[in-house]
């Protein structure tokens, strides 16, 4: 029998499970991390002074300036979020669906984690009348929410919220006394950035938003944990900055020297990792494109990608063809997309949608996988996605939804 997860969802691996974009290490961040690796033992609890300021900087140059009184860093984006709800106490809030490791951190500290809906146009951020009636059920029911947790560039949807939506959302949150946590990890892979709008809520609210940034996404490679956070002005922040400190320190949560290192020329966004960072933005897009063409081809619905690796899929309109394959919930739907793509894709449940729905999340990062050779040459090739490993990968993922669009066909009832 295999380990299933605490709603009986199948296997499940706590943390953020952040996707290996399928390219090489960066050289300048090995570079970083082989100078620094006689230093092996943890940095400080909160991060040294030269991550804080890398982090400050990183911050100060998208309007949110903070000192080093007001950043900490932990090995990997879990260690702060469960060190900032055992520090806020309450029940926590979440919007469906959300990053799949969010809720199990409030339920290792006994919180419940209160889905909430999200509107039409985007994930991430919670509707927000829904989120004012969740507010208000929770409390009639004896609850005590204190947290709600968001995203503005979203995994697992890849939406970018829009800045009207983000501000009443914001708006709710704030009218209900919440504390909120801004998960901003994927802020920098916008696919059209000229086009695209991201509002942090911490340009919003100043003393009621703290934003986490996992650096193992899109400035450090998924092997090398460490992210930061940035808390709010005023005293209500320093207090809660502290607080954090004491569970990392009571967790033991440093950032080990050679990765604190190589966060914080990361952070400080030199040419090499400006242009890496750049170049793999536009080839995750332009493959999440091509994805999303050819799932909408074949039936299914799919937000068009706008940040990130993700490209979230409901497969409802091929439910007939699936069910012919034995499909009938998020579960197997999870089981059968894995197999039959050769790919992870898991079901919408582990992201707090509904097991009924059939959705997945699929991943760019696979698409561009194969030789050290072939991975190199994704980075050096002026068409990397018309490498013939990539297209052999887009073709498979085309063929697979193609087939299930043609058994729907056979499946339909006759009108």
């Amino acid at each position: 029998m295999r380990r299933t997860d605490p709603e009986g969802h199948g296997p499940v691996r706590y943390g953020p499970a952040l996707p290996d974009d399928g390219l090489p290490v960066l050289p300048a961040l090995a570079d970083v991390l082989a100078a620094h690796a006689g230093h092996a033992g943890g940095e400080p609890v909160g991060g040294a002074p030269g991550l804080l300021d890398a982090a400050g900087g990183y911050w100060a140059r998208r309007g949110l300036p903070a000192g080093r009184d007001r950043v900490a860093a932990a090995p990997g984006a879990p260690a702060l979020l469960l060190a900032l709800t055992a520090a806020l106490g309450g029940d926590v809030l979440v919007p469906r669906p959300c990053a799949a490791w969010w809720a199990p951190y409030a339920r290792l500290l006994g919180r419940p984690a209160f889905h909430v809906a999200t509107p039409a146009e985007c994930g991430g951020v919670p509707d927000s009348a829904a989120l004012l009636e969740t507010v208000r059920r929770v409390r009639a029911e004896g609850g005590d929410p204190r947290l709600l947790v968001l995203s503005v560039a979203d995994d697992p949807t890849a939406t970018v919220a829009p800045p009207e939506l983000v501000h009443e959302a914001v708006e709710a949150a704030a009218g209900e006394g919440l504390h909120l946590i801004s998960d901003e990890t994927w802020r920098d892979t916008l696919h059209a950035p000229r086009d695209t709008v991201l509002l942090s809520p911490a340009e919003m609210l100043q003393d009621r938003v703290t934003v986490v940034t996992d650096l193992a996404g899109a400035l450090l490679p998924p092997g090398w944990p460490a992210a930061v956070a940035r808390f709010p002005e005023g005293p209500a922040g320093r207090g809660l900055h502290a607080r954090v400190l004491d569970v990392l320190t009571a967790l033991g949560a440093t950032v080990a020297g050679p990765v604190a290192a190589a966060a914080a020329y990361a952070l400080d966004e030199p040419e090499p990792v400006a242009v890496r960072r750049a170049t793999t933005v536009r080839l995750h897009a332009r493959v999440a494109a091509a994805a999303h063409a050819a799932v909408v081809a074949a039936g299914a619905v799919a937000r068009p990608p706008q940040a990130g690796r993700h490209l979230y899929v409901d497969l409802g309109p091929l439910r007939s063809a699936l069910g012919a394959h034995g499909v009938g919930d998020a579960q197997e739907l999870e089981d059968f997309l894995t197999a039959r793509l050769g790919m992870p894709a898991p079901g919408g449940h582990r992201f707090g949608d509904d097991l009924g729905a059939l959705r997945v999340r699929l991943s760019t990062g696979p698409l561009l996988d194969g030789t050290d050779e072939q991975r190199t040459e994704c980075l050096t090739s002026p068409a990397p996605w018309e490498l013939p490993h990539v297209q052999r990968a887009l073709t498979s993922l085309r063929s697979a939804f193609d087939d299930l669009r043609d058994d729907a066909q056979r499946w339909e009832p006759p009108r």
